[in-house]
């Protein structure tokens, strides 16, 4: 235990065990909304939060979950020995308690909300309880199951507002989340050295060169899928044609640009990472604001 875990109260250790800091990986559930220019409306907009509201009880539900079931392994970890629970300031049978609450409530939130997405929050769990359980010491399955819960966060914001999933839109996803987690796994390589299959048995069956590999794969399927999409979707609604269009250089930038971060080997935590590059902030602002022009000022 350090310093900083010493002196946390109970109170504070519960709040951090829920890693409110993760809870900007919810914040897909808008992104189908925003995609199909239907953000305007307040319905919606309602819609969504309470979408985001019920994942952030969900997501919270499985660190919990995760967190008592690895007090041990976590305890051997760098920095993972500093969680609340592998600290001991968080009981594990608190946790426990508190994560049948969380489940509890965001599954009843999601389904009073619609019934798609009470399935879609369903589905979630499932994997990332079979993921805790089983599929993060399974090769090429756990990326598949990490990139998954992206997906279905993105899944959830339409099925919450009772939107038709675009095949494009969950394509791109499926890629920039394949992506990314596979940028995680180069990253955790990367910082844990040689506790690396100590810490996450998994890595003994990764090489860099794979995951480099594995790397190229994902980034050049989400340039491509979504460079598809964009000229489609200026086929389809020709007053934002140019929009949509230019829409993909800030979009490349920022894929190239995260590429470059995973190279360096700094994507073992994909929210930090995101929200501490200046490049990847604007450029994301760009094309935020683009796209934004494309879908609501035409």
């Amino acid at each position: 235990m350090t310093s900083s875990t010493a002196t946390m109260s109970l109170p504070m250790g519960i709040v951090r065990a829920l890693r409110p800091r993760q809870w900007i990986k919810n914040v897909l559930v808008f992104a189908a909304p925003v995609a199909a220019g239907i953000f305007d409306s307040s319905d919606y907009v309602v819609r969504s939060l309470l979408a985001f509201v019920c994942f952030c009880g969900a997501s919270s539900a499985t660190y919990l979950v995760n967190d008592a079931l690895d007090v041990e392994s976590d305890r051997r970890h760098p920095t993972k020995r500093n969680r609340p629970i592998a600290a001991g300031v968080v009981p594990v049978r608190l946790a426990w308690a508190l994560a049948a609450v969380l489940f509890v409530v965001s599954v009843s939130g999601a389904f009073a909300l619609r019934r798609d997405f009470g399935l879609t929050i369903v589905a979630y769990l499932v994997n990332t309880t079979l993921y805790t359980l089983w599929l993060k010491r399974q090769p090429i399955l756990d990326i598949v199951s990490v990139a998954a819960g992206f997906v279905l966060r993105a899944i959830g914001g339409a099925t919450a507002t009772d939107l038709p999933i675009s095949e494009w839109f969950f394509i791109v996803t499926s890629f920039g989340a394949l992506f990314m987690v596979a940028g995680k796994r180069a990253g955790e390589l990367n910082e844990l050295g040689d506790d690396a299959t100590r810490v996450r048995p998994v890595l003994a069956t990764y090489s860099p060169e794979f995951l480099t590999y594995l790397r190229a794969v994902f980034s050049t399927g989400v340039l491509v899928t979504y460079c598809l999409w964009a000229f489609a979707s200026a086929d389809e609604s020709p007053p934002g044609a140019v929009w949509f269009e230019l829409s993909i250089v800030p979009f490349a930038i920022a894929i190239l640009r995260y590429a470059l971060l995973l190279q360096q080997g700094r994507g073992s935590e994909p929210e930090t990472l995101v929200l501490s590059d200046t490049t990847l902030l604007i450029s994301g602002a760009m094309w935020a604001i683009i796209y934004g022009c494309a879908v609501y000022a035409t």
